[in-house]
């Protein structure tokens, strides 16, 4: 159920994004999850469909609030409805595995393949509209004569956003393989799977995070080396 790969498709975080991204993707399905789901209370499977209900209900609306499709969000929902499916299905607890490791694949996978398209996700990661001023840095490394070189920057660079999906990918696999062992459908299910919630950022999203601004860092290095302007002429008013 992690939420890293919605988190790295808004260039521009509202403000106090972050905080509310935490209290509804993280710490309340959390703690319906570890606290809420026994039989006194929710019981499994009703806590399974309440605390699931926080991070779709909030994706929905974040979605609703930004007035665009964002593909990588669109698959951070759906993320949460496989949880939920393969929960209230009681299916394997491999599945949750599988799942975990499969959403950040697929997003490292597509930042590979629109490297031969017009349309690199790279650029939406980390050259967008709304951050650089595109025409400007187009026009200073064509007057350099830099503009094919600065291209193969920026496929260097999406080699490493994709490896930043690829890590998490891996993080997401090892960890819902180490903590959900217990069968859905069963009060030990759900607080293992709100243990593997709550873990998710310190384990999953800073190290793929670390990645993803290495990323950031190596491309403005080197706009400025090839244009010999600094990062700031080419930022967008905020």
């Amino acid at each position: 159920m992690s939420e890293n790969s919605s988190q790295v498709a808004k260039p521009i975080p509202k403000k106090g994004g972050l905080f509310k991204d935490l209290i509804f993707n993280i710490i309340i399905p959390t703690l319906i999850l570890t606290k809420l789901s026994s039989d006194e209370y929710l019981g499994p499977s009703l806590g399974i469909v309440v605390a699931l209900a926080f991070p779709i209900g909030y994706g929905l609306w974040d979605l609703k609030q930004s007035g665009k499709v964002n593909a990588i969000s669109i698959l951070g929902i759906i993320s949460v409805f496989l949880t939920g499916g393969i929960s209230l299905l009681e299916l394997d607890p491999q599945y949750i595995a599988i799942k975990e490791a499969m959403i950040p694949g697929i997003i490292g996978v597509a930042v590979l393949i629109s490297q031969f398209t017009k349309y690199p996700l790279v650029k939406t990661f980390i050259l967008n509209d709304q951050v650089i001023n595109m025409s400007v840095l187009h026009d200073e490394l064509e007057k350099q004569g830099k503009r094919s070189l600065f291209e193969k920057k920026l496929n260097f660079s999406s080699l490493i956003v994709a490896a930043s999906f690829f890590l998490s990918s891996a993080l997401n696999y090892i960890l819902a393989k180490w903590i959900v062992v217990s069968q859905p459908g069963t009060e030990a299910y759900n607080e293992e799977l709100g243990k593997m919630t709550a873990l998710s950022y310190p384990v999953i999203v800073l190290p793929s995070m670390v990645l993803l601004i290495a990323a950031i860092w190596y491309l403005f290095v080197q706009m400025k080396k090839l244009t010999g302007k600094d990062i700031e002429h080419f930022l967008n008013d905020l």
